[in-house]
């Protein structure tokens, strides 16, 4: 990767942090569609990171996350298991975005928020192995 490559990873890997505190502090709040949103981009936002250390992008949700799953869950790269959770995220965003009277269970956006952390930690490590200093 070049530096304005390695750059935009860097950014993209702190916005999916930054992020993530946003939804603690909403779910902190009990704003828990504004939370599964936020759960769900700092794990998109990881993704984003990852697909430009293989120059990869999409305009498109359903592309990124397909691009994922071929590049780095089909190869091993990034284990399935936790792959999934990206699914399920994206699924509450758009339940919580676009559907009307959705109610969350604060208890399982406290479970997503949590893989949403582990996502973001592995996304972090799949980076460093791809790109040693």
């Amino acid at each position: 990767m070049n530096q304005p490559e390695r750059d935009l990873v860097a950014y993209r890997l702190a916005r999916a942090r930054e992020t993530l505190t946003d939804a603690q502090l909403l779910l902190d709040q009990r704003r828990l569609s504004a939370a599964a949103n936020r759960i769900y981009y700092a794990m998109f936002y990881a993704v984003t990171a990852l697909l430009v250390t293989k120059g990869l992008s999409s305009s498109r949700h359903s592309g990124v996350i397909g691009l994922f799953r071929r590049e780095f869950v089909r190869t091993g790269l990034f284990p399935g298991e936790l792959a999934q959770h990206l699914d399920e995220a994206f699924a509450e965003r758009l339940e919580s975005d676009y559907g009307d009277y959705v109610q969350f269970e604060s208890a399982d956006l406290e479970d997503l928020l949590a893989a949403a952390r582990r996502f973001v930690a592995k996304a972090e490590e799949v980076v460093r192995d791809l790109s040693p200093a």
